[in-house]
């Protein structure tokens, strides 16, 4: 007989997993559900206007911040925004009338300092989508997009002070709550354009690759 809930999923470990899953998922939503309160309805216009005044926009990110960076950057030629990924071979030299979105959960990766550095040094805009402002990719960009990620608190490893503070441990490993609510905004972001730019879904299907 199972005399306890903890002794039930001792018994049961795929019910624990399932727990773990849900909870990570919950985790994850509640996050995304900050991002769209927090949302600053004036950046979000200055972001369009820079990256449809601009005559190419450069994005960048590393790791998975790099895969969020394609995906934004593929949905953007859809749109028939001229748009280029740091990095692949076609791209070209960037200018002061072109713009560098770059994507940095802390602020301060090293390749992306440095890109952004010579952007800067060739006055072009930069646009930081962070987790920290006062990072110094945020000190350094035009604007600033906060996407709300970890927390410090993550980096604590005093379990009794952790719980004393009422605070525990992400669900969520690494940047995954930075990534997934960043690939999340930025594609709300392009339903947005799609209103400025009066651009229909039957648009965006026209350019859509044919090479497949």
């Amino acid at each position: 007989m199972i005399k306890n809930i903890s002794e039930l999923y001792s018994n049961n470990p795929l019910s624990g997993v399932q727990m773990i899953l849900n909870e990570a998922i919950e985790e994850i939503v509640d996050n995304v559900m900050v991002v769209s309160d927090e949302t600053n309805e004036e950046s979000v216009n200055e972001m369009m206007d820079i990256l449809t005044s601009s005559k190419n926009v450069f994005v960048i990110g590393q790791g998975r911040s790099g895969l969020v960076a394609r995906a934004f950057a593929m949905r953007l030629m859809h749109l028939g925004i001229g748009v280029y990924v740091v990095g692949e071979t076609i791209t070209p030299a960037i200018d002061d009338d072109d713009c560098l979105l770059a994507i940095s959960g802390s602020g301060e990766t090293s390749y992306i300092i440095s890109t952004a550095k010579i952007a800067k040094m060739r006055e072009a805009k930069i646009v930081a989508v962070t987790s920290y402002s006062e990072s110094t990719l945020g000190k350094m960009s035009d604007l600033v997009i906060h996407i709300k990620g970890r927390t410090k608190v993550d980096s604590e490893k005093n379990y009794i002070k952790r719980q004393m503070d009422g605070k525990h441990l992400s669900l969520s490993p690494l940047g995954t709550l930075f990534e997934v609510s960043t690939l999340i905004f930025l594609d709300a972001l392009i339903a947005q354009l799609m209103d400025k730019m009066g651009k229909t879904e039957d648009d965006l299907k026209k350019r859509h690759t044919v090479l497949e």
